[in-house]
């Protein structure tokens, strides 16, 4: 009897050890599920915050890159503006240069004393006269230029006005300046594209933390749940590292 009490005993014992390690092992699994738990929750928190911010990044930029693509249009609209502006004035001054070299000659002042020099004084009174009364101030001072070179006894003269660097038109140079300007503005335009660019594929970074910290409450073993947690961790300090350096628009 004192064998089958003592077997009863030893069972007894060994059934309560394995409840206790039974309630060890439920314990620690408890634990550890809300360890994980805290740690997925601050995941999918900052992961939430910063995939918003890197949104609002993005749409802020992209909308920096279409009002520089805005201005850059409307730079070269007023470039071409200008443009026509001095094509219209090259026209006029190569029609009065052209009328006053004929009035020059059907007066014969090429062949007069007053030769077609820095010497050479209009008269009002004369179709040539006239005509250089009203050449455009711009192009004045590159006939007076010209005749200073005294082109008709000079063979190093200038063919005309045309070919000096005095002949200058403040519509082309406005034009030159406006289509610097758009290229400006156009470079800006795509440097904040590429910029939105980066944001979207942090945005899609982050996206893919809150995935995986999602999946990994799903999952039973704790290897495996370890592994996931811990790629999560690294994925969303190194794109944060990088989210710190990239430029911001408030």
């Amino acid at each position: 009897m004192l064998a089958v009490s003592d077997s009863h005993d030893e069972a007894q014992d060994d059934r309560l050890a394995e409840l206790e390690a039974d309630a060890a092992a439920r314990k620690l699994s408890a634990d550890l599920d809300r360890t994980f738990e805290f740690w997925e929750a601050i995941i999918l928190s900052v992961a939430v915050l910063l995939t918003a911010w890197t949104g609002f990044q993005a749409a802020k930029w992209s909308g920096e890159q279409a009002d520089g693509y805005s201005r850059a249009s409307a730079s070269r609209v007023q470039s071409a503006e200008a443009a026509s502006v001095a094509d219209a004035q090259r026209t006029v001054d190569v029609i009065t240069f052209t009328d006053w070299l004929a009035a020059l000659e059907d007066e014969g002042i090429f062949t007069s004393e007053l030769a077609l020099d820095s010497t050479y004084q209009p008269d009002e009174e004369k179709y040539s006269g006239f005509l250089h009364e009203r050449f455009r101030p711009e192009f004045k001072v590159a006939v007076t230029a010209w005749l200073a070179q005294e082109p008709i006894v000079n063979p190093d003269a200038a063919g005309t006005p045309f070919e000096l660097p005095e002949y200058v038109l403040a519509a082309d140079t406005e034009a030159d300046r406006l289509e610097a300007v758009a290229t400006a503005a156009t470079d800006e335009a795509r440097e904040h594209n590429e910029r939105s660019d980066v944001y979207v594929l942090m945005a899609i970074i982050f996206a893919a933390v809150l995935v995986l910290a999602g999946i990994n409450s799903k999952i039973d073993t704790f290897r495996a749940r370890s592994l996931i947690l811990g790629v999560s961790v690294v994925i969303l300090v190194g794109a944060s590292v990088v989210l710190i350096t990239l430029p911001k628009k408030y």
